[in-house]
């Protein structure tokens, strides 16, 4: 099997398992993370990739190699800004009218080890009036980074990236050389596996959902399904949040026109378009370390 045979053929198991895309330019890329597995199996890259279509654990493996799994602690600074300043106020505003427990629900999709729901965590427990709590669902597509969102535990140099010294006393306490985040946080996060390119089931309607640099890795017309599909996740009176590089302004006219686009500061938040009345969030248990 020629190098750009062995390519072809992780790209098309990747583009068939999660719908991302892998075009030419990755090869690198594929080749740094796909190494490793084969060395623990004495095996050249072209070899373990002539065994994987027979080995179902060694293609997981494969996929969760190859999910962008890039993140950091309140990552870009200025969404989570937007959220203590203007979004969460709005939300609450909104809400005060409505019926049903004082509950914020919050969807961190893509979610990688957990960085970002954890981060909004923080901003809950530090901005939410009395009297109100929250959850936060955070999904991603692989099992290894779904199972780090519930153990909460990060390495020194991960810590190091984005979190504020007064935010790690504060949250965290130390275990031997890693870092375990505060259980009251992990409580309210529920991590579950689930892939954006596959129907959304039982996940409720969210306050806000946080779909960050993870369009730019799919087709177009991937993108608009997604897109398509979180209209009625997103609660009338709530936000979607995309990454600084993603837009709704290239989708087709009427996919587009479902989603008002307002800036806020530096970021461009979406809500959805004639869903009707608003509704309370739904929420059917108290959350747990453990997840669904």
């Amino acid at each position: 099997m020629s190098p750009n045979d062995t390519f072809a053929q992780v790209s098309a198991l990747i583009r068939r398992e999660t719908s991302m895309v892998y075009d030419e330019g990755k090869e690198y890329l594929v080749s740094a993370r796909l190494t490793p597995l084969a060395n623990a199996l004495g095996l050249t890259v072209p070899d373990y990739v002539r065994r994987l279509p027979i080995d179902p654990v060694e293609k997981r493996k494969v996929v969760d190699a190859l999910t962008i799994n890039e993140t950091s602690w309140f990552r870009d600074h200025s969404p989570y800004q937007a959220f203590t300043d203007h979004l969460l106020p709005s939300i609450l505003e909104a809400r005060a009218t409505m019926p049903g427990p004082r509950l914020l629900r919050v969807w961190s999709a893509a979610c990688s080890s957990g960085q970002e729901a954890y981060s909004i965590a923080m901003l809950c427990e530090e901005s939410l009036p009395d009297g109100w709590d929250y959850e936060i669902v955070a999904t991603d597509i692989s099992g290894e980074m779904v199972e780090r969102v519930r153990a909460g535990r990060y390495s020194q140099v991960e810590v190091n990236r984005g979190l504020p010294a007064t935010r790690l006393v504060g949250y965290f306490q130390r275990d031997g050389r890693d870092w375990q985040i505060a259980d009251r946080l992990r409580e309210r996060v529920r991590a579950q596996q689930a892939n954006l390119a596959e129907p959304y089931v039982g996940l409720g309607r969210f306050d806000l959902v946080l779909l960050r640099n993870v369009l730019i890795y799919f087709e177009p017309r991937t993108k608009q399904d997604i897109l398509r599909r979180m209209l009625p996740m997103v609660a009338p009176h709530g936000y979607l949040l995309l990454g600084s590089a993603e837009t709704t302004l290239d989708l087709p006219p009427d996919l587009a026109a479902s989603w008002r686009r307002d800036q806020v500061g530096r970021v461009q938040t979406h809500r959805p378009v004639d869903l009707g009345t608003a509704s309370t969030p739904t929420t059917t248990h108290r959350l747990t370390a453990t997840g669904a």
